[in-house]
Parts: structure tokens; sequence; C-alpha cells
């Protein structure tokens, strides 16, 4: 018999002074059986990072063809690739050329440095392409925020996220990886 994934709620309040952007979203997050609480909430941190009125969740570790977020226009124009991970150059220049611009978003400090070793060179010349890294104690931290049913506020300022659930706050600070903008 095929495993469930696990439904988690989130109400999740955004105030990212960066981008002026402010609004409330009710998400819903299937918990794949082979994803941990830890990739849950960095998809939920990813979402209030770069959250847009469009913004949603694909089918992630489901589907190669899509991302772990997107945010598509109108027409179905694909406006923000947003994945999660160590994926390998081809599936990111695959990305590349079906959206406007495409996040990457690591985790898991060990594997990142042989993970550059093989993709490092290949990033840079991704077009439009920018790849962060969220260090293993503020995922850790962030992890613990869990609940399946959760109430989260996120306030992002000078590229940093702030992240509580009413009793703790977790600060995230992600680290630039490779930038589009130089």
């Amino acid at each position: 018999m095929a495993l469930r994934s696990t439904v988690y709620r989130c109400a999740l309040d955004v105030a990212d002074v960066d981008r002026g952007y402010y609004a409330a979203h009710d998400l819903t997050l299937a918990r794949h059986p082979s994803e941990t609480e830890a990739r849950l909430m960095l998809r939920v941190l990813a979402f209030a990072l770069h959250a847009t009125d469009a913004m949603e969740f694909g089918r992630g570790l489901s589907s190669e063809d899509e991302p772990d977020l997107w945010d598509r226009d109108e027409t179905g124009r694909i406006r923000h690739w947003i994945m999660l991970g160590l994926p390998d150059e081809r599936r990111l220049r695959r990305a590349a050329g079906r959206s406007d611009r495409v996040t990457l978003i690591t985790y898991g400090e060990r594997a990142l440095k042989p993970w550059i070793g093989r993709e490092g060179r290949a990033l840079d010349d991704i077009e439009h392409l920018d790849a962060w890294i969220v260090k293993d104690d503020e995922l850790a931290a962030l992890a613990a925020l869990a609940s399946r049913n959760m109430a989260i506020s996120c306030t992002v300022q000078d590229g940093r996220a702030w992240v509580s659930d009413g009793s703790t706050t977790v600060e995230i600070e992600p680290q630039v990886v490779t930038s589009a903008s130089g």
C-alpha cells in the first residue's frame, strides 16, 4: 500500500519590507512521504521570501516538470520558477528556458561543496538564476516551528527573514551562491 502525503495548513502573514509586499496567505501543503519537515518549512520560507498574489506550490518532489513553487501570469507564462535542493545543471537550464526568473534555494551544507564542484561553473552561465543556501542550524530551527495547523508570520528586511509562530522567532539569512544581478 502506498504511503499518502500528510496535509499541513499554514496561515502565513508576510511583511516584506524590502519589496513593499504585505499580505496574508492561507496555504495548504502536501508533505510527500519522503519529504522532511525541514524541507516542508523551507517551502513555506521560499513562499514568504518571494510571495505574490499568484504564487502557488507546484508538484515539487512528485514531478521534475514542475518547480516547488511558481508564479504564473493569467496566460500561463511562468514569471518565477522556484526550486529547492541541489538539482543538476540540465534541470536548472530547462527551468531557465521555461521562465523569466529562476530561484534555487539550497540546503544541506555538507552536500553543497561537492555539488558546487560538479555544477558550480554552469551556475554562472544560466541566465536569470539566483541561488541561495539556508544554513543547517537555521533550517533546523525553522523545522521546529512545523505543525499540521500553523500560524506563521514572516518579516523580510535587508535580505533577512524573521519567521515566528507567535512564541518562537527564527532568524534566517540566506547566503548567495550565485546571482543573476552580478
